[in-house]
């Protein structure tokens, strides 16, 4: 595994690179995380013969610029990334591969179809739909668990609480959410630490928040059924995401399987690797 510095849409994307040929996994990270989470699969992907990239994406990490406007978060300009970064890649076939916010860009990635897929796969984020119907109903259970993305809406008191004390809440947001804690050594947490304390990053984070809540854009939808086929993949001891937010799924779907892991946390490919790989190598080895 190298990193590589990957011009694309008007950013340097920092990329961990794996494997070769002309078939992509494209890895797409969520919060507060980083390329870095995809550690555990990338040596796998390259293994089945996948070409693999792991991006810090706009606003995370070593990649640049990092706009400090919420307008630039929009989900609308984050698929640009994507779409530039597979032209950047020159694969012929794609897999995208997505967890927490990197799984919403990759649902909404798939439904709008500015680049075909072969396959699909979701790590703990529900299909944006099913997600704001639950929160326009009512779901008071989720908006509890959700409170950080109302809190998210302010304008730099989130930055200041999660930076403080070396970036403390940076830490505990893995460290304390994760049920089995094994690969959540001081080395990892000083990693997500360190680079949520860049120049910019913080902001940069966070206004992926405010511009889905703010200005929706894609996120309103209409929502095509998605024609990929597609895995979703679920730790069941998910503080922030209930498994309410499952129901409903397959009606924006059209080939979907489902995994659950039970006892295991919203980390579910760092926290739980030697269970998320083999589902992952069972079911992408059906589409090679």
């Amino acid at each position: 595994m190298q990193t590589r510095f990957v011009e694309a849409n008007g950013f340097r994307f920092a990329v961990d690179e794996a494997g070769e040929g002309d078939h992509l996994a494209l890895c797409l990270h969520g919060f507060p995380e980083s390329r870095f989470s995809w550690r555990h699969q990338i040596p796998l992907l390259a293994e089945m013969g996948y070409r693999v990239w792991a991006p810090d994406l706009r606003g995370y990490g070593e990649t640049e610029p990092k706009p400090k406007d919420v307008a630039s978060y929009l989900i609308d300009r984050l698929m640009e990334d994507v779409a530039a970064l597979i032209d950047a890649s020159g694969a012929k076939k794609v897999t995208l591969i997505g967890h927490d916010w990197g799984a919403g860009l990759a649902w909404t990635f798939a439904a709008n179809a500015p680049r075909p897929l072969e396959r699909l796969v979701i790590m703990n984020v529900p299909h944006p739909a099913v997600m704001n119907a639950h929160l326009r109903k009512g779901n008071w259970a989720q908006l509890k668990k959700s409170w950080y993305m109302f809190f998210f809406q302010l304008p730099g008191i989130p930055e200041r609480a999660m930076t403080a004390k070396d970036a403390r809440a940076i830490r505990g947001a893995f460290y304390d959410m994760a049920v089995d804690k094994t690969h959540f050594t001081p080395d990892v947490l000083d990693r997500y630490a360190h680079d949520a304390q860049r120049p910019g990053a913080m902001t940069g984070m966070i206004n992926w928040y405010r511009a889905a809540l703010r200005l929706q854009g894609k996120l309103a939808g209409p929502w095509p059924v998605i024609e990929t086929p597609t895995l979703v993949i679920w730790g069941e001891e998910d503080a922030a995401l209930g498994l309410e937010l499952l129901d409903g799924t397959d009606a924006y779907v059209r080939d979907l399987t489902l995994e659950r892991l039970p006892g295991v946390s919203h980390w579910v490919q760092q926290e739980a690797p030697e269970k998320v790989n083999p589902i992952l190598k069972a079911w992408l080895s059906t589409a090679r």
